[in-house]
Order: C-alpha cells, then sequence, then structure tokens
C-alpha cells in the first residue's frame, strides 16, 4: 500500500508546475530571442527596407547610364560632338585649338 502525505501530493503539484513553467518560459525566450524569432523578423524586415532602397538606388543609376549609353550610339549623336566633348573632358584639347576630323574613306 502506497501512502502519500499532503506535503508530498503538494510538492509533486507544484514541481510539476515548475517544470511547466520552465518549458514555457524556455520555449518563449526563443521564440522571442531564437534564430528565427520575432526578434529576428524584426531585424529581417529592416534589413529588407534597407536593402529595397538600395535596390531602387541602383535602379535609378542604371537608368541614368542606360541613358548616357543611349546618347553615344552612333544613329544619336554627331561623332564630331562626341571627338570635341571626349577632348574637353579628358583634357587633351586647349580651349584656343581647332580640332579638325578627317574620316577615312
Amino acid at each position: 500500500m502506497v501512502v502519500r502525505t499532503r506535503r508530498q501530493r503538494i510538492l509533486q503539484a507544484m514541481g510539476l508546475y515548475a517544470v511547466a513553467a520552465a518549458l514555457i518560459a524556455y520555449f518563449g525566450f526563443h521564440a522571442y530571442h531564437g534564430e528565427h524569432g520575432i526578434h529576428a523578423k524584426q531585424q529581417f524586415l529592416g534589413q529588407i527596407e534597407d536593402l529595397n532602397g538600395q535596390l531602387a538606388v541602383l535602379r535609378k543609376e542604371k537608368t541614368e547610364v542606360a541613358r548616357r549609353v543611349a546618347l553615344l550610339r552612333s544613329d544619336a549623336i554627331d561623332p564630331d560632338m562626341l571627338d570635341e566633348r571626349a577632348r574637353e573632358i579628358l583634357n587633351f584639347a586647349d580651349p584656343r585649338d581647332l580640332v579638325l576630323v578627317m574620316r577615312r574613306r
């Protein structure tokens, strides 16, 4: 015959509640601070916003570069003007120079 005292039953119930509370606290902590928890999700969302901002800037730069490249196509710009502008930017010509471009046939 098993005889349990009232104190043993109370301690056993309290131990069970303590273990359950410890497990809940453990899983709750890791649900918030874990690798895939709520805090990590907030950090990921912040990174997504930052990267979307960078993507928008890069797309704007890409369209600007594409526009500038389109201006350099032979059907869109006069080769003489292109040569003159390149000499001016690269500092190969004096402003007083007269540059004559002769095409080979």
